[in-house]
């Protein structure tokens, strides 16, 4: 009986090993944790479509939205690790709701295989042009002088513009009251209309606001300038040390997926984001194309759980 079972599980692991050699046969489901609209749905959609053409099968994007990302994230992490469930996500879902949320039905770094990351977002601190500032210590100045008088806006209590801020406020020192709206347009209409005086947020939407003087860019939040607005200076450039804050995105499939498969999609995505149409696209919407070894996603998705997990705890942050 012993040698039946162990031939058993070695002629299934040869054919474990031959089906990932074949891999895919058939379409394969990219879960997407928002609902169709956001950055993550159209920058997931952009990377399914140029996987199915490489793939010479279709990559579907399944919409699972709920609790800031994490219905659909638990969903994708429960799946048959086959390679034929994949999950698109990334800051919000992975790196933040578990430090945010206490009865997650997923843990973060066990229940996913790591594949790659396929982009990263800076954000842009923008100011209504009646604020007396012209630059990120004009503001800081200004706010020790006035602690608390200065407020900032969110699309809501523990989303990254909200953070991004809690952050800033961890170390300079300073003082600034949070109003929290319901998403992003909102918040970013009452930076426009001067109901709030800041909001850190996504590059798209705020560039043409500032081009037209609706609103002032003064720092962004990458370690480096963006090309997208390279007359604009970095967080740290502006004398925050230690101060970078970008949004990421990246592919993961259920833990226990034959590394055989985790390496035919790595190799899939990096030359996906790679491709000229796909850099292109990302980058108008505010996007660096980027990839990475499952170990180098590994490694930055654990160092992106303790930064974000530290700034929730200092902020004191409960969601709504």
């Amino acid at each position: 009986m012993r040698f039946r079972i162990l031939a058993a599980m070695l002629m299934g692991g040869i054919g474990a090993i031959a089906g990932a050699q074949d891999f895919p046969t058939k379409a394969v489901r990219m879960i997407v944790p928002f609902a169709p609209g956001g950055p993550n749905d159209i920058l997931g959609r952009i990377v399914a479509l140029k996987l199915s053409e490489q793939l010479r099968q279709q990559v579907l994007i399944d919409n699972r939205s709920g609790a800031g990302g994490s219905t659909g994230t638990a969903l994708a992490g429960s799946a048959p690790a086959d390679g034929y469930t994949l999950l698109f996500s990334g800051t919000s879902s992975l790196a933040i709701n578990p430090s945010l949320y206490k009865n997650l039905t997923y843990q973060p770094l066990k229940d996913f295989a790591h594949i790659s990351m396929t982009g990263t977002a800076p954000s842009l601190l923008a100011i209504h042009p009646s604020m007396p500032v012209k630059s990120l210590q004009d503001l800081i100045k200004l706010a020790r002088v006035h602690p608390g008088r200065i407020n900032f806006a969110s699309g809501g209590v523990g989303g990254t513009p909200h953070l991004a801020a809690e952050l800033l406020k961890s170390i300079t020192g300073i003082k600034m009251v949070h109003v929290p709206f319901r998403g992003g347009g909102p918040a970013l209409v009452a930076v426009t209309t001067g109901e709030v005086d800041l909001y850190i947020g996504g590059l798209a939407s705020m560039i043409p606001l500032v081009n037209v003087g609706k609103i002032r860019g003064i720092a962004v939040t990458s370690g480096k300038r963006t090309p997208l607005m390279p007359q604009v200076p970095t967080f740290i450039e502006s004398g925050v040390p230690g101060y970078e804050v970008e949004n990421w995105y990246a592919i993961f499939a259920p833990a226990g997926t034959p590394r055989q498969v985790v390496n035919r999609l790595n190799a899939e995505i990096v030359k996906a984001v790679a491709s000229p149409e796909v850099s292109k696209r990302f980058a108008e919407l505010g996007t660096s194309a980027a990839s990475s070894t499952p170990e180098e996603l590994a490694k930055y998705h654990q160092e992106e759980l303790v930064k974000w997990g530290k700034i929730i705890q200092a902020a004191g942050i409960k969601p709504e």
